[in-house]
This record gives C-alpha cells, sequence and structure tokens, in this order.
C-alpha cells in the first residue's frame, strides 16, 4: 500500500466535528474499549499495516441510485458490465489472502460464483454461470505492476488506500467512538468534505486497533440518511489460509480464455510518438480536492454506441432501435443514462458522469453544473 498521505498527517490534528450517527459498524462493547487515539494516530497505525495473512467474508452494500441491473437480456451475462454489476445490489464475496502474491476473492452470486485467483505470476479469473475462464501468465518483470488488481471486488484495505491517497487540506479528519466489526474492536476514522458542493457528505474508516488493517468502509452522500456505499467484514481470520485454496484448474468443458500481457515500455525507451499520444489522451483535472473534475478525451472511454439517441446515425443504431446491437455495457449505460444538452448523464448519489455526444467523458462528486461548466472550460 502506498503511503503518500503520510505527508499530511500534522494537519490532522486540527479538531473536526463528528457528523452523529456515523458508523461503519456497530458500537463497541463498552466492557473491552480501545485506547483512545487521535487521528494521527490512528492513520499511523494504518500505515504500519502489512499486507498479511487472511481469510474472511465481505458484504458489500449500494445504493448509489443505479438501477438493479437484470438477470436476462441483452448485456445481463456480459464480461464487460461486471464491473456496472457490483455497483448495484448486495455482494458476498470470500476473501483470502497470503502475502503480495497469493489472494483469492470468490464473489457469491445468486445461483452463481466468480472468482478471481492469483498464485505467484499465473492469474485466473473464473465465471460458473457460464463456465468460462481468462488466464494471464504475468512475466517476473511484470508481477509488481499487477500487485493491486488481485480481486473482482474491492476490499475494504484497497478502497482505504485509495481514499487516504486523496487526503488533503480540503478535509477535516476526527475518531468517532470505537465500533464493532466482524466481532473485533476497530477506530472509527470519520473524514468529513469541507465543501458544500460535493456530493460526498462523510466517510467512515473503521481500522482494527490491533493489526490497523481496515476492516470497512462507509460513505454517505449529502441528503441521504442511509449509506450509499458500505462494504465490510463480516467475519476475517487474520492467519493464512490452506494453500490449496489459491490452486485453480478450469473445470471440466470450461472456455478457456489466454490474455497476453502488453509490452510495457520504460519512460526512457517511448519513442517520440509514444508520448505524444499518451499526452493527447491524458486526462485534464479541473478544480481541486473533493471539487475536482476529471476530463477524458474522445476515445478512452464511452463504450460505442453511447451517443444520445436523437444523434445516432445509421451506421451506429440506438440500443432500441436494434434490440441490443451496440455492447452490453453501451446498452446497460443508455438505460441508466438521461438526456442532457449536448449529451448524457449517468447521475448516482456519490458521482456524476457526463457523456458528451463528442466522445469527452467529465466525471465528479459533484453536481451537473460543474460538470458542464469543466466541459465549456
Amino acid at each position: 500500500m502506498t503511503r503518500k498521505w503520510l505527508r499530511w498527517l500534522p494537519a490532522v490534528a486540527v479538531p473536526a466535528v463528528i457528523a452523529a450517527g456515523v458508523l461503519a459498524g456497530s458500537p463497541a462493547s463498552a466492557g473491552d474499549p480501545l485506547p483512545a487515539k487521535t487521528p494521527e494516530q490512528v492513520l499511523q497505525l494504518i500505515a504500519q499495516h502489512r499486507d498479511q495473512a487472511l481469510s474472511g467474508t465481505l458484504e458489500q452494500a449500494s445504493e448509489i441510485g443505479l438501477p438493479e441491473l437484470p438477470k436476462v437480456g441483452p448485456g445481463a451475462d456480459s464480461s464487460d458490465t461486471a464491473w456496472l454489476e457490483l455497483l448495484t445490489g448486495p455482494h458476498t464475496a470470500r476473501v483470502y489472502l497470503d502475502g503480495p502474491d497469493n489472494a483469492r476473492v470468490q464473489v457469491m452470486d445468486r445461483m452463481a460464483e466468480r472468482n478471481a485467483i492469483r498464485h505467484g505470476t499465473e492469474l485466473w479469473f473464473y465465471n460458473s454461470k457460464d463456465n468460462t475462464a481468462a488466464h494471464v501468465r504475468l512475466p517476473a518483470d511484470a508481477a509488481d505492476r499487477h500487485a493491486d488488481h488481485n480481486g473482482t471486488m474491492p476490499t475494504p484495505d484497497r478502497l482505504a488506500a485509495t481514499l487516504l491517497a486523496k487526503l488533503d487540506a480540503s478535509t477535516d479528519v476526527a475518531v468517532g467512538p470505537d465500533v464493532q466489526v466482524a466481532g473485533r474492536a476497530a477506530y472509527n476514522l470519520m473524514l468529513t468534505p469541507k465543501s458544500s458542493t460535493t456530493l460526498v457528505a462523510s466517510i467512515a474508516i473503521s481500522v482494527d486497533g490491533q493489526s490497523g488493517l481496515p476492516l470497512g468502509v462507509e460513505i454517505k452522500a449529502r441528503g441521504q440518511a442511509d449509506p450509499a456505499f458500505r462494504i465490510a467484514f463480516t467475519s476475517l481470520k487474520l492467519e493464512a489460509p490452506d494453500a490449496s485454496v489459491f490452486n485453480f484448474t478450469p473445470p471440466p468443458g470450461a472456455t478457456v480464455k489466454e490474455i497476453p500481457v502488453p509490452a510495457h515500455k520504460s519512460e526512457d525507451v517511448r519513442t517520440p510518438s509514444d508520448k505524444t499520444s499518451k499526452d493527447a489522451h491524458r486526462p485534464t483535472v479541473t478544480g481541486s480536492g473533493w471539487e475536482s473534475v476529471i476530463g477524458f478525451p474522445a476515445g478512452t472511454g464511452a463504450p460505442a454506441g453511447l451517443g444520445a439517441p436523437d444523434q445516432a446515425s445509421p451506421q451506429q443504431p440506438s440500443p432500441d432501435q436494434t434490440g441490443g446491437s451496440t455492447s452490453g455495457a453501451a446498452s446497460l449505460l443508455q438505460q441508466a443514462t438521461v438526456p442532457v444538452p449536448g449529451g448524457r448523464l449517468l447521475s448516482t448519489a456519490l458521482v456524476n458522469v457526463l457523456i458528451l455526444d463528442d466522445g469527452r467523458i467529465f466525471v465528479g462528486s459533484v453536481p451537473l453544473e460543474r460538470l458542464q461548466s469543466a466541459a465549456q472550460g
């Protein structure tokens, strides 16, 4: 886990108002209180945590305003919609870790199971619903570049690292009452944006009082009483799983796809044309802190055929004209977006995504007006 946010540690000693009732778990037992810690000390506790051996069950719940994806119909079983499906409805996953090179995440669907397994330089992704598997063999020099991409579902540790990496003076930090997560006493680290514009109201990270491992993350949206997103362990063992759990062999009859690893070019061997192309597709950032808007150039994000329906051409008909001729992701996103001047808007409780007819995309935890302003600028 990167520790870049540690440079900001001295600033978190500033007192902050704790949002009442925002807890990433249930109140800890009064008979076993944790030693009192300042926000700075809790951040240091997280920083001291290292990847370790564990096994446990995760529960994820999302109430961000997206409709639950259909189980039948165009795009229902498409692999390019799996990421979108994980943002809707509740999900349960079993997680097994043993150091940086061994990991397994099993996402338990209603009638199926999805697996992501890493064992050394071997990566496997398997979906029992259609008995399909994908395999990646990482070269030795590429293993470290893929170390943080072990799962199909975020873990509290990885999500907390992502959130804390963006920590700056635009956020108030405090420690709320202790909580119990997976039967373990945890500190309740509260992050509250100072901005009144951002869609995010607060973030609570439950931190194991002994190991410093983040056990849960809860995000509340402005104007919502219930959490918009929550992921937390419901059971946890801080010990090495059986080594056999990281071995995977495709079941009989499985369709297996070998995925090549793209060649990696270091900066010192890139040609001028390589660098020019990379710069042309580099995202832009407007604003700062919680009001930041990220802009993506045309051709770097939206699925083909996702333009506004009235802009669809005969060469790129809209999904409702073809019954699903566009990709599964485009079809489902078309249903989840609404038309706005110049494009379409994917609106959720925590993030808004503006997809313009010219192919540009603007993303931020801000209202539509801020995205439109960034697009014009």
